[in-house]
């Protein structure tokens, strides 16, 4: 039997990169996946490649977490697997110091990768609770372990999320909910999103990309960058029944590179 077969599982923000990876390890488990995502052409064509079913959604939008947890009940009568993945690095052009980064640009990233979890984790628990209980999976980053100044709102954003997954697995425990709740911290993967920052601090910095990536790699242990199947792999682990007795636990993907910093 396959390690998730016959739940239901949702990972928002799947229509590339990282979650895209979870999405198709799950349902490579037996797990029915339902991906959402914002863009909603390349969320539609990746959900149709390995035979997932795509909900376009806005994960800072509580009407949308609404309408996508009800339409979830309805087709499937149930969710089991919550796997929040959803958030931006904010604006490319904006800058990201603790001294020059715009407020607007604070407020989209922790609405985004903070309110949006939080919005997940409301109307994601009640139609787990109802389904028996499950597992709730919130993506937060090596960023909320390190100091981050080169992009402030998005390490306190992640920081949040590690706090809240804490809280929320206490909560459902005390409620005697069965739902676990943890919190996965990536170190470095080459998706569009870590692409996108080494350029621009290439831009900022005056640094070639591949000095930048070698920076980057001089602080992992292991040498080399992750690749997105090494997160999946924990996601789907901690989806499992394999995890049972883990919750409230904060737990690091990142080749070693919290023990340099």
């Amino acid at each position: 039997m396959k390690r998730v077969e016959s739940l239901v599982a949702l990972v928002t923000g799947a229509a590339q990169g990282l979650g895209l990876a979870i999405a198709k390890r799950l349902a490579a488990e037996g797990a029915t996946v339902i991906v959402t995502d914002i863009n909603q052409e390349a969320g539609a064509l990746a959900a149709a490649a390995f035979g997932a079913s795509f909900v376009h959604q806005d994960t800072a939008s509580e009407d949308d977490w609404k309408r996508v947890c009800a339409l979830i009940e309805q087709r499937h009568g149930r969710l089991d697997i919550q796997v929040n993945n959803a958030g931006i690095e904010g604006d490319p052009n904006a800058m990201k110091e603790p001294d020059t980064a715009p407020l607007e640009d604070w407020e989209r990233i922790f609405k985004v990768n903070a309110a949006g979890v939080f919005l997940a984790c409301k109307h994601g628990i009640p139609l787990i609770a109802k389904s028996g209980g499950g597992s709730i999976i919130n993506i937060s980053s090596i960023a909320s372990l390190v100091p981050t100044p080169f992009i402030t709102a998005y390490g306190a954003a992640k920081s949040a999320v590690q706090h809240l997954s804490r809280s929320v697995a206490l909560h459902c425990a005390a409620k005697g909910q069965k739902i676990r709740c943890n919190s996965v911290h990536p170190g470095q993967i080459l998706t569009p999103m870590l692409s996108g920052l080494l350029d621009r601090l290439a831009a900022q910095t005056g640094a070639t990309r591949a000095d930048l990536e070698q920076n980057f790699l001089a602080r992992i242990p292991l040498g080399v960058f992750q690749e997105e199947i090494d997160v999946a792999n924990l996601v789907l682990f901690l989806a499992s029944e394999e995890s049972r007795y883990i919750t409230g636990q904060c737990i690091a993907v990142d080749g070693g590179m919290t023990l340099t910093n």
